[in-house]
Order: C-alpha cells, then structure tokens, then sequence
C-alpha cells in the first residue's frame, strides 16, 4: 500500500475553521477533549508549540517524514501545508481520526487537498472560534412581486412631486421665435412674373444647323452639334436614307369548318 493512501472514514475526517491567532487555544480544547487517546499534532514547519500530555507529540512535517513507524488515533493538522501530497502523507499515520485547524487563507489550499483526495472535507464550526454566518436577506422572487402594490407606489411618489407653475407662462401658448423675415411689399407666396408673355416652359425654336468653315485639319465646323452627323467630312449634306415601310398583309378570318 502507498504511503499516501488514506484509510480513513470520511466522517472521522474534518476541519474546524479557526483564525490564525484562536489556533492555540482551540487545539488545547481539542486535546482536552481527546484525553487519553495517543494524538499527533503537525505543523509544516518548526514550531514553539509545548504541551504536558504524555499522549501528545508535536512534531514537523520533515520530523513526520524521517519516523515513518510513527502512528496515532487522532492526527491534528496545526495548519495546511502548500502541497496536498504533503497532507495526504500526514493522514496515512492516523489509524482513525484526523482533524485541521482552517484558517480562512487556507481556503484554497484545502481545494487542493479535496480535488487530490477525490472528496471533500466536511467543515464543522466550534462555538467562540469560528466566524459568524451573516444571513443574508432573500429577495424577492418573481413569484412574489404583486404590480398592483408596485402601483400604488408609483401614484404616491407621483402625488408628492411639486406642481409646475403655469401663472407666467401658459403651457399650451406658442413659442415667439422673435421678428419674422421681412418680405417688403412682395408676397413671399406670389408667383414669378416673366417678360414678353416668354415661359421658362416653352420650347425654343429649333434652327437649322449652318456650315461655318473648315478648321486647321479640313473638317467641316457647324454652328450645331447635329451638323457632324448629318453632313460629310467636306460640309456637303449627306443624303437622307428613304423611310422603310413595313408590307401591307391581308388577314382574312377563317370560317370554322362544321
């Protein structure tokens, strides 16, 4: 069997939550408790800790480690030391019961030793020694909320907003935006009057396009811009292309046979 592997129940293995400066005095109620049973008491390093009891030892994880015949009933851990294999080599000298003082730093250290050991540790607290359980207070659920009460709320906190004053200014009056645009006698709305009885509208004369000349290259110049497409290089017309006539066909309406 490893050396590592624990036996122990996973009642008889627990922790007792406690501050680091109530250690000292939790471990002597624990070893009073305990009398008579042969108890191991391990620190991770070299301690000052002293006890009287005959049955007791206190010794160091490296003093641990050196007397491996060393066995106990109940094994006591003063603190967590920062490996949980180390912790796990502590608890094969005990043959049933071990128990760790838990400060609350060595909360993840504890973690370690749960996920390594496969289970977790149950925490049971002393009376005077451990922290008290600030309860908190439940919120309401959905369930419980009632709109009716939520609206009456709402019309209090409404009534006891101070009413606006309206004696200087009505609140429906129109806002003066100050001196309007001035249009002088003419009607911002009056149509445009135009000379000559002329609309903008009206087609414009269409006047034939004239030979002007030639420029420097020999092209003929037009005074239009269709004259290039109707007249040859030279300024001659070309010749119109007569207009195409589609065939005359006679449909006659076929009586259906009886």
């Amino acid at each position: 069997m490893s050396d590592t592997t624990q036996t122990l129940k996973r009642h008889n293995h627990r922790a007792h939550p406690c501050k680091n400066d109530k250690k000292e005095e939790l471990l002597a109620l624990l070893l009073n408790q305990n009398d008579g049973k042969k108890i191991i008491v391990v620190t991770a390093e070299e301690s000052k800790l002293t006890t009287e009891q005959t049955n007791v030892s206190i010794v160091s994880d490296r003093e641990l480690y050196k007397n491996p015949d060393m066995r106990c009933a109940l094994l006591i851990s003063y603190d967590v030391p920062d490996k949980a294999i180390v912790y796990m080599s502590r608890i094969t000298k005990s043959d049933s019961h071990a128990l760790i003082l838990l400060d609350p730093s060595e909360e993840k250290l504890l973690h370690a030793i749960e996920t390594l050991n496969g289970r977790t540790i149950m925490q049971e607290r002393i009376e005077g020694f451990s922290e008290e359980i600030i309860e908190k207070v439940a919120q309401p659920t959905r369930k419980d909320f009632d709109p009716r009460e939520e609206r009456k709320r709402e019309f209090i906190s409404r009534d006891n907003k101070p009413k606006r004053n309206y004696d200087d200014k009505k609140p429906y009056g129109k806002k003066d935006y100050g001196d309007k645009k001035s249009f002088g006698d003419k009607k911002p709305y009056e149509k445009k009057s135009f000379s000559d009885d002329k609309k903008p509208w009206d087609k414009k004369e269409k006047q034939d396009n004239k030979f002007i000349g030639k420029d420097e290259n020999g092209k003929a110049i037009f005074s239009g811009k269709s004259g290039d497409r109707n007249h040859s290089y030279d300024g001659t017309p070309r010749p119109r292309a007569p207009k195409l006539t589609g065939k005359k066909i006679s449909i006659k309406t076929l009586n259906k046979k009886d």
